[in-house]
C-alpha cells in the first residue's frame, strides 16, 4: 500500500509537468510529419513513416524519462519534503520503487498515446494493421524502463542538470557502444584503451532493444532474441535500481 501511494502520487505530479506535454507535442508532430516526409521522398514511403515514427517514440520517450526522472528525488530533497517521508514508517527502497513505478505509469500513458497516433498514421497510409509494430514499441518501452532507472540513480546524488547530462550520455553511449569495440581494436595498449574497455564492458548495449530495422523491413527474427533482450533489460534495470537504493540508503538527510 505504501509503494502504491507513492506510485500514484508520483504519477499525479509527473502528469502535470509541462515539459511532458511539450515533448508529447513535438513527438506527435514528428510522427505526423513523417507522412508528409514520405510523400515528398522517393522510395518506400511506408518504411519511412514506420522508421521515423518508431525513432520519434524512442527519442522523445527517452527525453521524457530523463527530464522527469532526474528531478524525482532531487525535488523531494530540495523542497525538504523528504524529511516528512523518511519520518514515516517507510523504507527508502519503497520510496525509490514507488518513484520508479510512478514514472513508468506516466510513460505507459504517454507512450500509449504516441503509439496510437503512430499506428493511426501508418493505417491511414497502408489501410491495414501492422501487429509487428507493437513488438518494436514494446522493446522501446523496455529500453525506457532502463533509462528511467538510470535517471533515478543519478537523481539520488546529483542535481537535475548534471543528472540529465549523465543520463543523456548514458543513452547516447548505449546506442553507440558498438563503436567502442571498433575503437578498442584501433587504440594502443594504455589508459585510453583501458577506459574504452571498461565502458564497453559495463555500459549496456541499448541496441539490444532496437528491432526497428528488422520490423520495418519485414525481416525474420528468431523468438529467442526477443526473450534474451527482454531478460537483459529486466535484469539491468533491477541492477540499477539496487545500486540506486544502496546510494540513497547511505544519504544522511538529518
Amino acid at each position: 500500500m505504501k509503494i502504491r501511494a507513492i506510485t500514484l502520487n508520483t504519477f499525479k505530479e509527473a502528469i502535470r509537468d509541462r515539459i511532458l506535454y511539450l515533448l508529447f507535442f513535438f513527438a506527435a508532430a514528428a510522427i505526423i510529419f513523417s507522412r508528409l516526409l514520405a510523400l515528398l521522398t522517393v522510395g518506400d514511403r511506408v518504411k519511412i513513416i514506420k522508421d521515423v515514427g518508431l525513432a520519434s517514440l524512442s527519442l522523445f520517450g527517452a527525453l521524457m524519462a530523463i527530464l522527469i526522472g532526474t528531478g524525482l528525488v532531487y525535488k523531494e530533497i530540495d523542497k525538504k519534503t523528504i524529511y516528512t517521508v523518511i519520518s514515516k514508517p517507510i523504507h527508502r527502497w519503497q520510496f525509490l520503487l514507488g518513484k520508479f513505478l510512478g514514472l513508468m505509469l506516466t510513460l505507459v500513458v504517454m507512450i500509449g498515446l504516441m503509439s496510437l497516433i503512430f499506428l493511426i498514421v501508418v493505417f491511414a497510409h497502408t489501410f491495414k494493421l501492422e501487429p509487428r509494430l507493437l513488438i518494436a514499441i514494446l522493446f522501446i518501452f523496455i529500453e525506457l524502463m532502463l533509462i528511467t532507472a538510470v535517471a533515478i540513480l543519478f537523481s539520488c546524488f546529483s542535481t537535475p542538470i548534471l543528472s540529465s547530462i549523465f543520463s543523456l550520455a548514458f543513452y547516447l553511449i548505449g546506442h553507440t557502444s558498438w563503436g567502442l569495440e571498433t575503437l578498442i581494436r584501433k587504440l594502443r595498449p594504455g589508459p585510453w584503451r583501458s577506459l574504452a574497455q571498461f565502458l564497453y564492458t559495463f555500459l549496456p548495449d541499448l541496441e539490444n532493444f532496437n528491432f526497428r530495422t528488422e520490423i520495418v523491413h519485414g525481416l525474420a527474427i528468431q523468438p529467442r532474441f526477443y526473450f534474451y533482450s527482454a531478460l537483459y533489460g529486466l535484469f539491468y534495470t533491477a541492477f540499477i535500481l539496487v545500486l540506486a537504493n544502496m546510494i540513497f540508503r547511505k544519504r544522511d538527510f538529518v
